[in-house]
């Protein structure tokens, strides 16, 4: 399992604001475990604190070509390439002291904020990372411009940018996002406009701080007063915003998302939308249990300890409530790259309901199998019965796997089950079992 990481000593950047042309400096702080990337307006006072999460983010209305944060009357803005930054490297937990109400440009990319934390050294947490993983496709166009975002079990990019100019042509990346790969091809890629825009974004009070050096200008015939970095350095920066955009959701998502000539307005309409669905998963499994989840939860270590199935025969995920005795409420995450997929109607892909009925059973097994009595016996099926089947259940679905204890005996259990996607029942069963030892 991959591990929460921050940051080993304090350490400091300043710079000027790419919009307001202010003086900016900060001290980047290590951070507890599960506290995320906060804010810290040290030039305020009482030193308001802004994390970093998505119910924090200002309308592209009031914080126009750049993504900012607020709270309180309090507001921070351009904190796309930083967050961009700590997204690629891993970086979970950190305080981010702030003199001023921008993060500054320095350079236009990430480079100089990864140099920065490379000095600070980068140090692994005693807590697991907590990855939200979409369940279902989510989709967003505007103005010639789209972005979708799919189940998938890493992060992946594909964008393709297509500007209508003699010398932005069509660009296209798609890259699986990594530490490694974000060093190489993203972090150094620098913030661009067109030459005819410059001026009068000036006007409008946008690039203050913006210059030749830590702007791309774009002139009719290339880059002005600079040299590209890469050929595709454009869409490349798209991608770099598009990152920073996304980790202001608060923690790392599993997805793929595809863009064409999206945008600030459009990355964070998505992220709004992943995390109307996060919230939605979330009450639907708080009302799928009468119990307070978080009572007796086991992770998938743990349940491999009760358990003798593995990949790819273990269908849960989590124990999210355990009663030993009585009921247990499990998850089981479905995507697109689980094997089974692969041969079960892979042009319109279902869940086999035989699975479903596997997972609610592993379930029955980790309750009946968790008293220290049953401790590396097996659980043997001996009957199925009034099992139904309601809806399909397919990639993107996070299923709800609740088991209540009808009669447990010292050889044999009975067991009544249901799975849930979104609070709706899916498929539900009576399962019985005969305990035998290993």
């Amino acid at each position: 399992m991959d591990k929460q990481k921050t940051i080993q000593k304090d350490v400091s950047v300043s710079g000027v604001g790419l919009h307001t042309g202010s003086k900016v400096k900060l001290t980047l702080k290590p951070g507890e475990p599960d506290s995320g990337i906060v804010f810290i307006r040290a030039d305020l006072a009482g030193r308001p604190a802004i994390k970093a999460s998505g119910e924090f983010v200002l309308s592209v209305s009031r914080s126009p070509r750049r993504t900012s944060l607020g709270r309180d009357g309090e507001e921070l803005h351009t904190v796309e390439h930083l967050m961009a930054t700590l997204s690629g490297l891993g970086i979970d937990n950190l305080v981010v002291e702030v003199e001023g109400n921008e993060i500054p440009g320095l350079d236009g990319s990430g480079l100089n904020f990864m140099e920065t934390i490379t000095t600070a050294g980068v140090k692994e947490q005693d807590k697991e990372r907590r990855y939200f993983q979409l369940k279902e496709p989510v989709f967003i166009e505007e103005s010639g411009a789209s972005i979708a975002a799919f189940p998938a079990a890493d992060f992946k990019l594909s964008y393709t940018l297509n500007y209508n100019h003699a010398y932005l042509k069509t660009q296209f990346m798609e890259l699986a996002i990594t530490p490694e790969t974000f060093k190489k091809e993203l972090v150094s890629a620098r913030t661009f406009c067109l030459e005819e825009e410059a001026t009068e974004l000036q006007h409008q009070g946008f690039g203050r701080g913006a210059n030749y050096e830590n702007t791309l200008v774009v002139g009719k015939s290339g880059v002005i007063k600079n040299t590209l970095r890469f050929p595709d350095e454009f869409v490349r920066h798209k991608m770099l915003d598009l990152m920073g955009d996304l980790y202001v959701f608060g923690q790392p998502l599993k997805c793929h998302i595809i863009a064409l000539c999206s945008g600030h307005s459009l990355n964070l309409k998505l992220l709004k939308k992943i995390l109307e669905q996060k919230q939605r998963s979330s009450s639907a499994i708080q009302a799928s249990s009468d119990l307070p989840v978080g009572k007796g939860e086991l992770d998938v270590r743990d349940i491999m300890k009760i358990l003798p199935h593995r990949d790819p025969f273990l269908f849960v995920d989590r124990i999210i409530h355990l009663e030993e005795g009585k009921r247990a409420v499990g998850i089981k995450n479905v995507t697109i790259n689980d094997y089974f997929f692969k041969g079960h109607f892979p042009g319109r892909p279902v869940m086999p309901g035989v699975l479903i009925i596997e997972a609610l059973a592993q379930v029955g097994g980790v309750m009946m199998l968790a008293p220290a009595q049953n401790r590396g016996k097996l659980a043997f099926f001996m009957a199925i019965d009034n099992v139904k089947f309601r809806k399909p259940v397919v990639p993107g679905d996070q299923l709800v796997l609740e088991v209540d204890v009808v009669r447990v005996k010292s050889k044999t259990g009975q067991v009544t089950g249901r799975a849930l996607v979104d609070g709706k029942v899916v498929a539900e069963a009576d399962l019985m079992f005969a305990l035998a030892d290993n």
